[in-house]
Protein backbone atom coordinates (compact mmCIF):
# COMPACT_ATOMS: atom_id res chain seq x y z
CA UNK A 1 0.00 0.00 0.00
CA UNK A 2 1.19 3.44 -0.63
CA UNK A 3 1.93 6.03 2.23
CA UNK A 4 -0.90 8.35 2.58
CA UNK A 5 0.71 11.96 3.63
CA UNK A 6 -0.64 13.51 6.34
CA UNK A 7 -1.87 17.39 6.04
CA UNK A 8 -2.37 19.75 8.92
CA UNK A 9 -6.29 21.62 8.47
CA UNK A 10 -4.85 25.06 9.88
CA UNK A 11 -8.13 26.24 11.52
CA UNK A 12 -6.73 24.08 13.85
CA UNK A 13 -3.45 26.90 14.23
CA UNK A 14 -5.60 30.02 12.92
CA UNK A 15 -4.14 32.17 16.11
CA UNK A 16 -0.76 30.50 15.12
CA UNK A 17 -1.32 31.91 11.66
CA UNK A 18 -2.84 35.24 12.33
CA UNK A 19 0.24 36.62 14.32
CA UNK A 20 2.72 34.46 11.96
CA UNK A 21 1.96 32.74 8.70
CA UNK A 22 5.45 31.55 7.62
CA UNK A 23 6.92 30.52 10.84
CA UNK A 24 3.56 28.56 11.69
CA UNK A 25 3.56 26.68 8.22
CA UNK A 26 7.62 26.05 9.20
CA UNK A 27 6.69 24.93 12.50
CA UNK A 28 3.98 22.75 10.90
CA UNK A 29 6.89 20.84 8.55
CA UNK A 30 9.60 20.04 11.35
CA UNK A 31 6.29 18.42 13.33
CA UNK A 32 6.64 16.03 9.99
CA UNK A 33 3.21 17.47 8.37
CA UNK A 34 3.79 16.99 4.26
CA UNK A 35 1.02 19.70 3.74
CA UNK A 36 -1.63 21.73 4.67
CA UNK A 37 -5.47 22.28 4.22
CA UNK A 38 -7.09 26.62 3.68
CA UNK A 39 -9.87 27.63 5.83
CA UNK A 40 -9.15 31.25 4.83
CA UNK A 41 -5.96 33.05 3.29
CA UNK A 42 -4.99 35.68 5.97
CA UNK A 43 -4.91 38.29 3.42
CA UNK A 44 -2.44 36.86 0.83
CA UNK A 45 -2.82 35.90 -2.33
CA UNK A 46 -2.60 32.79 -4.25
CA UNK A 47 1.34 33.62 -5.45
CA UNK A 48 2.42 34.59 -1.99
CA UNK A 49 0.99 31.68 -0.64
CA UNK A 50 2.32 29.15 -3.01
CA UNK A 51 5.93 30.84 -2.26
CA UNK A 52 5.28 30.47 1.39
CA UNK A 53 4.45 26.99 1.24
CA UNK A 54 7.59 25.93 -1.26
CA UNK A 55 9.76 27.71 1.21
CA UNK A 56 8.27 25.74 4.33
CA UNK A 57 8.20 22.45 2.50
CA UNK A 58 4.58 21.64 2.29
CA UNK A 59 1.97 20.71 -0.51
CA UNK A 60 -1.64 21.75 -0.68
CA UNK A 61 -3.65 19.32 0.53
CA UNK A 62 -7.21 21.38 -0.16
CA UNK A 63 -9.32 24.10 0.49
CA UNK A 64 -12.03 24.90 2.81
CA UNK A 65 -14.21 27.01 0.18
CA UNK A 66 -17.58 28.11 0.92
CA UNK A 67 -20.28 26.98 -1.72
CA UNK A 68 -20.91 31.26 -3.04
CA UNK A 69 -17.42 30.96 -4.54
CA UNK A 70 -18.24 27.94 -6.61
CA UNK A 71 -21.39 29.92 -8.73
CA UNK A 72 -21.51 32.06 -11.63
CA UNK A 73 -18.54 34.12 -12.19
CA UNK A 74 -17.24 33.40 -8.61
CA UNK A 75 -16.41 29.71 -9.80
CA UNK A 76 -13.75 30.96 -12.52
CA UNK A 77 -12.18 33.29 -9.89
CA UNK A 78 -11.93 30.85 -7.54
CA UNK A 79 -10.39 28.24 -10.19
CA UNK A 80 -7.57 31.11 -10.91
CA UNK A 81 -6.58 31.40 -7.44
CA UNK A 82 -6.51 27.57 -6.74
CA UNK A 83 -4.74 27.25 -9.98
CA UNK A 84 -1.78 29.30 -8.87
CA UNK A 85 -2.08 27.77 -5.28
CA UNK A 86 -1.69 24.69 -7.02
CA UNK A 87 -4.73 23.37 -5.02
CA UNK A 88 -6.73 20.48 -6.19
CA UNK A 89 -9.46 20.01 -3.51
CA UNK A 90 -12.06 22.44 -3.07
CA UNK A 91 -14.29 21.61 -0.63
CA UNK A 92 -17.35 23.00 0.63
CA UNK A 93 -17.12 22.91 4.51
CA UNK A 94 -20.76 24.18 5.37
CA UNK A 95 -24.34 24.45 3.24
CA UNK A 96 -26.47 27.31 4.58
CA UNK A 97 -30.14 26.46 5.67
CA UNK A 98 -31.86 26.82 2.63
CA UNK A 99 -29.82 24.18 0.67
CA UNK A 100 -30.31 21.26 3.52
CA UNK A 101 -33.71 22.12 4.81
CA UNK A 102 -35.44 19.43 3.09
CA UNK A 103 -34.56 16.22 1.21
CA UNK A 104 -35.68 17.89 -2.02
CA UNK A 105 -32.99 20.44 -1.33
CA UNK A 106 -30.61 17.97 -0.47
CA UNK A 107 -30.74 16.83 -3.85
CA UNK A 108 -30.92 20.25 -5.67
CA UNK A 109 -27.57 20.35 -3.83
CA UNK A 110 -26.05 17.00 -4.73
CA UNK A 111 -26.98 18.15 -8.85
CA UNK A 112 -25.55 21.44 -8.53
CA UNK A 113 -22.39 19.72 -7.18
CA UNK A 114 -22.41 17.50 -9.81
CA UNK A 115 -22.45 20.22 -12.50
CA UNK A 116 -19.87 22.06 -10.50
CA UNK A 117 -17.36 18.67 -10.80
CA UNK A 118 -17.96 18.54 -14.23
CA UNK A 119 -16.70 22.08 -14.65
CA UNK A 120 -13.78 21.77 -12.55
CA UNK A 121 -12.67 18.44 -14.34
CA UNK A 122 -10.74 20.06 -17.04
CA UNK A 123 -8.86 21.45 -14.70
CA UNK A 124 -7.59 19.15 -12.56
CA UNK A 125 -9.53 20.22 -9.90
CA UNK A 126 -12.35 18.33 -7.31
CA UNK A 127 -14.97 19.38 -4.95
CA UNK A 128 -15.81 17.66 -1.93
CA UNK A 129 -18.19 17.84 0.85
CA UNK A 130 -17.83 18.13 4.71
CA UNK A 131 -19.86 17.27 7.58
CA UNK A 132 -20.38 18.62 10.74
CA UNK A 133 -23.43 17.10 12.77
CA UNK A 134 -26.38 18.19 10.97
CA UNK A 135 -25.61 15.72 8.08
CA UNK A 136 -26.24 12.84 10.70
CA UNK A 137 -29.67 13.99 12.00
CA UNK A 138 -32.47 12.19 10.12
CA UNK A 139 -35.20 13.92 8.47
CA UNK A 140 -37.60 11.98 6.88
CA UNK A 141 -36.49 8.44 8.35
CA UNK A 142 -33.03 8.95 6.04
CA UNK A 143 -29.86 10.71 7.02
CA UNK A 144 -28.45 13.64 4.67
CA UNK A 145 -25.24 12.53 3.86
CA UNK A 146 -26.81 9.35 2.67
CA UNK A 147 -29.03 11.31 0.27
CA UNK A 148 -26.53 13.72 -0.74
CA UNK A 149 -23.94 10.79 -1.40
CA UNK A 150 -25.99 8.76 -3.04
CA UNK A 151 -27.17 11.65 -5.27
CA UNK A 152 -23.29 12.64 -6.02
CA UNK A 153 -21.14 11.03 -8.69
CA UNK A 154 -17.62 9.32 -7.80
CA UNK A 155 -16.41 13.28 -8.58
CA UNK A 156 -17.42 14.77 -5.81
CA UNK A 157 -14.85 13.67 -2.70
CA UNK A 158 -16.50 12.73 0.81
CA UNK A 159 -14.42 14.52 3.36
CA UNK A 160 -15.62 12.77 6.03
CA UNK A 161 -15.02 14.39 9.57
CA UNK A 162 -14.52 11.25 12.43
CA UNK A 163 -14.96 14.23 15.63
CA UNK A 164 -17.86 16.08 13.86
CA UNK A 165 -20.07 12.76 13.27
CA UNK A 166 -19.60 10.76 16.29
CA UNK A 167 -20.68 14.24 17.89
CA UNK A 168 -24.12 14.00 15.86
CA UNK A 169 -24.22 10.23 17.61
CA UNK A 170 -22.58 8.19 14.97
CA UNK A 171 -20.97 4.85 16.55
CA UNK A 172 -17.24 4.10 15.68
CA UNK A 173 -18.19 1.17 14.22
CA UNK A 174 -21.11 3.60 11.84
CA UNK A 175 -17.91 5.33 10.71
CA UNK A 176 -15.93 2.63 9.67
CA UNK A 177 -19.09 1.68 7.22
CA UNK A 178 -19.38 5.07 6.04
CA UNK A 179 -16.17 4.05 4.09
CA UNK A 180 -17.51 0.88 3.30
CA UNK A 181 -20.47 2.10 1.72
CA UNK A 182 -18.92 4.43 -0.23
CA UNK A 183 -15.82 3.23 -1.92
CA UNK A 184 -13.21 5.43 -3.26
CA UNK A 185 -15.02 8.09 -2.72
CA UNK A 186 -12.85 9.44 0.51
CA UNK A 187 -9.99 11.40 -1.39
CA UNK A 188 -9.24 13.90 1.92
CA UNK A 189 -10.61 12.57 5.35
CA UNK A 190 -10.87 14.44 8.49
CA UNK A 191 -9.13 12.99 11.51
CA UNK A 192 -10.49 14.40 14.34
CA UNK A 193 -10.91 12.56 17.55
CA UNK A 194 -14.27 12.27 19.89
CA UNK A 195 -14.58 11.42 23.13
CA UNK A 196 -17.83 11.16 25.10
CA UNK A 197 -15.72 11.63 28.63
CA UNK A 198 -12.69 14.45 27.42
CA UNK A 199 -13.71 17.28 24.88
CA UNK A 200 -10.04 18.03 24.64
CA UNK A 201 -8.82 14.50 23.69
CA UNK A 202 -6.28 14.46 20.92
CA UNK A 203 -6.19 11.69 18.32
CA UNK A 204 -5.72 8.29 19.69
CA UNK A 205 -7.23 9.20 23.27
CA UNK A 206 -10.81 8.62 22.57
CA UNK A 207 -13.08 6.20 20.96
CA UNK A 208 -12.42 6.65 17.67
CA UNK A 209 -11.43 3.12 15.95
CA UNK A 210 -8.45 4.89 14.64
CA UNK A 211 -6.71 1.25 13.50
CA UNK A 212 -9.63 0.17 11.49
CA UNK A 213 -10.39 3.33 9.77
CA UNK A 214 -6.66 4.11 8.68
CA UNK A 215 -6.64 0.53 7.22
CA UNK A 216 -10.03 0.88 5.40
CA UNK A 217 -9.32 4.71 4.15
CA UNK A 218 -5.69 3.19 3.09
CA UNK A 219 -7.49 -0.51 1.40
CA UNK A 220 -11.15 0.89 0.26
CA UNK A 221 -11.73 5.01 0.92
CA UNK A 222 -9.47 5.94 -1.73
CA UNK A 223 -7.72 8.39 0.62
CA UNK A 224 -4.74 10.20 -0.93
CA UNK A 225 -4.54 12.46 1.90
CA UNK A 226 -5.25 12.45 6.17
CA UNK A 227 -5.82 15.36 7.49
CA UNK A 228 -5.53 16.13 11.17
CA UNK A 229 -8.02 18.58 12.89
CA UNK A 230 -8.02 20.07 16.20
CA UNK A 231 -10.88 22.09 17.50
CA UNK A 232 -10.06 21.85 21.74
CA UNK A 233 -7.31 22.13 23.27
CA UNK A 234 -5.83 21.65 26.36
CA UNK A 235 -2.56 22.71 25.55
CA UNK A 236 -1.27 25.60 23.51
CA UNK A 237 -2.87 24.81 19.57
CA UNK A 238 0.82 23.99 17.97
CA UNK A 239 1.83 21.63 21.14
CA UNK A 240 -1.71 19.82 20.46
CA UNK A 241 -0.92 19.06 16.79
CA UNK A 242 2.51 18.33 17.55
CA UNK A 243 1.09 15.27 19.87
CA UNK A 244 -1.76 14.74 17.30
CA UNK A 245 0.82 13.61 14.58
CA UNK A 246 2.84 11.82 16.77
CA UNK A 247 0.00 9.60 18.20
CA UNK A 248 -1.01 8.94 14.45
CA UNK A 249 2.65 8.09 13.30
CA UNK A 250 2.39 5.61 15.82
CA UNK A 251 -0.53 4.11 15.02
CA UNK A 252 0.51 4.04 11.10
CA UNK A 253 3.92 2.15 12.07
Amino acid sequence: MAKIPIALQLYSVREDCARDFLGTLEAVADMGYEGVEFAGYYGRSAAELRRMLESAGLRVAGSHVYIDALLGDELQRTIQFNRTLGNEFLIVPWLPAERRRSKAEWLKTAHLMNNIAEQLKPEGMRIGYHNHAVEFQPMDGELPWNVFFNATGPDVVMQLDTGNAMQAGISPDEILEIIKQYPRRAATVHLKEYSSKNKQALIGEGEMKWQEFLKLCATVGGTEWYIVEQEVCVFPRMECVRRDIENLRRMLG
